[in-house]
């Protein structure tokens, strides 16, 4: 058998380590446990957030089945930002950065620690391909658990999620409803814990990265809440045990080819164009060549199958009622969209994961399309490229925007500049709202712009107003929107030299975003253009600003 503790061993069985010895003796080993392996189970759990605030729960669930199937289970905690509770405020401008952050703190503390292997137990967008990237690095036998959706809320038989929060407000400002149904749209929207409940960032890179292969079957459409999400812990002790007999580690099973088995689902089930950034950040990490290109070509052979908001009508609760995600999974291998020799943390293929699984059944349920009645023949996500974006853009596209928007730009150098003037009316129908400066760079952070666009929809414009920036957009945009415009207008890209009232012409079509100006008028104004001082002058979104890549090459840290 593969020796399971060959990291804590250099501590627990060196005689030239007795302090690292006494160390272990005093938070409680036994002379037994020095022999184990030693598993970290890093927690993004805390308090302040509902998709977090149950994962130091599941921590303590499987640091005691660790410790049951004859390993020692350690359990640390690493950070998270919520990005409901920070969309709209500066806070927002820590999300981005905060992936980056979960994943040099996990690689931290597991070097540090010498463990043996990782169980990440996550929650929140950016948790996930944090913990993701981190075990990439350390190449050590790890498996990410999801935490799970949350339950819809309800409001006069119309279920509810965080997004209606977000529009009710548009409502509001419409005058479409009143305080009083305001107040209570947003006490219903989330009745508990999870993450939020569509096919948002959250439940895009669960699902993903299960697709992946770096997380156990059905771990990402079980809901929070639901009993089985407690019965993982036993599962997912016995799986990090199993990997490190076998000695399998992540570099093992990450490929290109898993990547696009993450990417396809993603398009199937009309998922968040986050999955760009983190994907590419992924990649990164394996040393892996994965590009924007390499997204669009996915795209381009993927039919998009799910119904799941934000652009459609279901949560992934309902997800789970026809048979979760390994269900999805297994259709599309059938049909000849994934590769089903990729390895997975069970020690198996794709393949073999999905071998008993029950067969998704279309008949009495419309959450699901088969490919034949597929919503739209190709995924969702487009990646863009014209004057506006020469290093690229991604839109999220769902065939019910239309295919071709132009329009008069109507220009906002941040978000509350946007807010306001869209709740002051002055966007109109056939508009391209801009909002710039709110990059990697020059956010800093590339915040997300929920706020301006369920403003956008809250008021009844959403299918005749487009939305640009050089920002991200949430997993619960809608909509014509494209964002992650690169270059930024913080490093000269175009965006940062539209004028209020030029045309601006977006094609899903050819995949063209361009201001209709002259090559000419466009060096004119580049010339004049000067450089904005960075928002902020120390601490992390300093330091981030300095060191981030562009979003084309998914804001990694680590890259100059």
């Amino acid at each position: 058998m593969n020796k399971l503790n060959k990291h804590s061993s250099r501590l627990t069985q060196d005689e030239s380590q007795p302090a690292s010895q006494a160390m272990l003796y005093a938070v409680g080993f036994s002379d037994e446990d020095m022999q184990k392996a030693q598993i970290g189970i890093a927690s993004t759990g805390y308090d302040g957030n509902p998709c977090n605030m149950h994962l130091n729960g599941l921590k303590d669930e499987v640091k005691v089945e660790c410790n049951i199937a004859g390993m020692v289970g350690l359990g640390f905690n690493t950070i998270g930002v919520s990005d409901g509770i920070s969309m709209g405020t500066s806070g927002m401008n820590y999300s981005l950065v905060s992936r980056d952050i979960i994943a040099d703190s996990i690689e931290t503390i597991m070097n540090a620690q010498s463990y043996d292997g990782l169980i990440a137990i996550v929650g929140c967008d950016k948790n996930m391909p944090g913990a993701v990237m981190s075990m990439l690095r350390l190449n050590r036998p790890s498996i990410m658990m999801y935490g799970g959706t949350i339950k819809s809320g309800n409001y006069k038989g119309k279920k509810l999620n965080i997004v209606s929060a977000f529009e009710a407000l548009g409502q509001k400002v419409a005058g479409e409803i009143d305080e009083a149904e305001y107040k209570e749209i947003i006490k219903r929207s989330i009745p508990g814990a999870g993450a939020c409940g569509g096919m948002y960032t959250a439940n895009t890179m669960a699902s993903a990265i299960e697709c992946m292969g770096f997380a156990l079957p059905y771990n990402s459409s079980i809901p929070a809440e639901n009993p089985n999400k407690l019965s993982e812990a036993e599962r997912y002790a016995r799986a990090i045990k199993n990997l490190l007999e076998l000695d399998l580690k992540p570099l093992d099973i990450i490929s290109k080819k898993s990547i696009e088995n993450a990417i396809t689902l993603v398009n199937a089930l009309g998922g968040s164009t986050n999955a760009v950034l983190h994907f590419l950040a992924i990649a990164h990490a394996a040393d892996i060549d994965f590009t924007l290109e390499d997204f669009q070509r996915v795209s381009n052979k993927t039919p998009l199958i799910g119904d799941l908001k934000p652009s459609g009508k279901y949560l992934m609760e309902d997800v789970h009622g026809v048979g979760g995600t390994p269900a999805i999974m297994k259709y599309l291998l059938e049909e000849g969209y994934l590769h089903g020799d990729c390895m997975t943390v069970t020690g198996k293929t794709l393949a073999e994961n999905l071998a008993d699984v029950k067969a998704m059944e279309f008949e009495d349920q419309d959450i699901v399309y088969p490919t034949d009645k597929a919503l739209k023949t190709s995924g969702n996500l487009q990646i863009l490229y014209g004057n506006l974006a020469t290093d690229g853009a991604v839109a999220k596209i769902s065939g019910k925007e239309g295919l071709v928007f132009e329009g008069k730009a109507v220009v906002y150098n941040s978000e509350q500049d946007a807010n306001t003037g869209i709740s002051n009316g002055e966007v109109k129908r056939g508009d391209v709202v801009v909002i710039r400066y709110v990059g990697p760079k020059g956010g800093p952070g590339m915040p997300e712009m929920l706020k301006p666009t369920s403003l956008i929809m809250g008021a009844g414009l959403g299918k005749s107003v487009a939305l640009i920036t050089d920002g991200r957009f949430s997993g619960g945009t809608h909509g014509f929107v494209v964002g992650h415009i690169t270059p930024e207008a913080q490093s000269g890209g175009a965006i940062g030299l539209v004028e209020t009232g030029d045309t601006i012409r977006i094609s899903a079509e050819d995949n063209s975003i361009n201001v209709l100006i002259s090559e000419e008028e466009l060096a004119q104004r580049k010339a004049n253009w000067q450089e904005p001082a960075l928002k902020h002058k120390k601490g992390i979104l300093y330091k981030y600003a300095k060191c981030v890549a562009p979003a084309s090459e998914g804001c990694v840290t680590d890259k100059y």
